[in-house]
């Protein structure tokens, strides 16, 4: 099960406290913020996970599950547009001036691809298609080291309320695409808070912290996924050809062989006609007729009296791309669980998120600079690294997501409890 994505969660009992918030001092700067949401044109329907870049730079951010968006301008730099792009939609670009700095509602039309437009026939199948994206990696895939700062969130739902949230800044040490080497992890600023009595006195805690959507990073981890020998386990097949910022990209869809009977996955991969570089991919694992040995798939340790059953693996990776080189940008892991603890009558569902995008990048010019204790375990439970919530100043000038309202909810019904208690 090596290639199998090992996306671990630790349960345990145990009995907490709220703590003080942690903070680290970021480099104060000038910047001009401007929010708002992004909807579909015509059902004005949320579009979650919209790329948002501010031209000229490799700065940017996305949209959250319920379309928000809110965007940080350092004000010492020459930026005058802003560019909205998701997969399936044509870009919108506006200028800086045309914008509000909040309360801006942005539409994104559809963009409809003919398969007239797309040229399949120079692949004899859906297959061969997928093994040139990864013969041309180090033609297509960015082969510099960079420095990237990315923003992690980390959530625990209980059905449909959220009970601990961890967020956090990372710095990302990105080795060449072409190299063996692993990329490097460093937490710059953090932040978390947990209603442990919602948890039923069961906490869940996501191992692996940033690493888990990282290694999301097909191109750089393929290992956990497709590899040249396990390629002929999953069977592909085209789909209708969609766009990315106007240009036409192949779908191609994959599932796992009949006869192959270790869970696999199945989803959909997205790849750039033109290029023939992986702009994107959502898949799922194979949990149908999973054993009860596969729990150990997921879970590295329980109490006797719990049994955990997955019900849903979910994944989602997007690329950017930046002079003809395409590089991770954002990832999202969803794992959803049922736990029943004996004696209980009735048991409890929870849902585990991680999510991590690039809002900024440079080429690192001194590779290798981070030192081995700075570096974040790919063990690393963030959870427990990080104690304590703080006031909403406390990002200062680095983008993130913006919360769902529900999470602002929860956030805000913790502190006002901190308050209370003079904490």
């Amino acid at each position: 099960m090596k290639n199998v994505l090992l996306i671990q969660i630790l349960i345990v009992t145990i009995i907490c406290n709220l703590f003080f918030a942690v903070q680290m001092d970021a480099q104060i700067l000038n910047y001009k913020e401007f929010s708002g949401v992004v909807v579909e044109e015509g059902s004005e329907k949320p579009l979650e996970s919209v790329s948002i870049k501010l031209n000229g730079t490799n700065l940017g951010t996305i949209t959250n599950r319920e379309g928000d968006f809110s965007i940080k301008v350092p004000e010492e730099r020459d930026i005058t547009s802003i560019t909205f792009s998701l997969l399936g939609y044509e870009p919108e670009t506006y200028m800086l001036s045309e914008l509000k700095t909040t309360d801006n509602r942005i539409s994104l039309k559809m963009n409809v691809t003919e398969l007239s437009q797309v040229n399949i026939s120079s692949f004899k199948n859906a297959e061969a298609l997928v093994r040139a994206v990864f013969e041309k990696k180090s033609v297509n895939n960015l082969n510099k080291a960079t420095v990237m700062t990315a923003f992690y969130r980390e959530t625990i739902k209980r059905r449909n309320r959220n009970v601990s949230l961890t967020e956090a800044v990372v710095n990302l040490y990105k080795k060449p695409y072409q190299s063996s080497e692993k990329d490097a992890i460093a937490l710059h600023k953090a932040r978390k808070s947990t209603d442990y009595r919602k948890l039923d006195t069961v906490a869940l805690k996501l191992q692996g912290g940033p690493f888990s959507t990282l290694y999301l990073d097909i191109m750089k981890y393929p290992e956990y996924i497709f590899t040249s020998e396990t390629l002929g386990e999953y069977e592909f097949s085209f789909a209708n050809p969609t766009t990315i910022n106007n240009k036409a990209v192949y779908v191609v869809n994959f599932k796992q062989r009949s006869h192959i009977e270790l869970p696999r996955y199945y989803g959909s991969l997205f790849i750039d006609a033109e290029t023939l570089a992986l702009s994107s991919a959502e898949y799922r694992l194979n949990l149908e007729d999973m054993d009860r040995h596969l729990e150990n798939l997921f879970v590295e340790r329980k109490p006797r009296d719990v049994k955990v059953t997955p019900l849903e693996a979910a994944y989602k990776v997007d690329y950017r791309e930046k002079n003809g080189q395409w590089y991770y940008g954002y990832g999202n892991v969803s794992l959803t669980f049922k736990v029943d603890k004996k004696g209980k009558l009735f048991n409890s569902v929870y849902t585990l998120q991680s999510e991590m995008a690039v809002t900024d990048w440079e080429l690192d010019e001194e590779s290798g600079r981070l030192r081995s204790r700075d570096r974040l375990r790919p063990t690393v439970i963030m959870s427990d690294a990080v104690s304590g919530f703080s006031d909403p100043d406390f990002w200062g000038a680095y983008n993130v997501i913006e919360p769902e309202k529900s999470i602002e909810s929860a956030i805000n019904k913790i502190q006002r409890k901190l308050k209370r208690n003079n904490i």
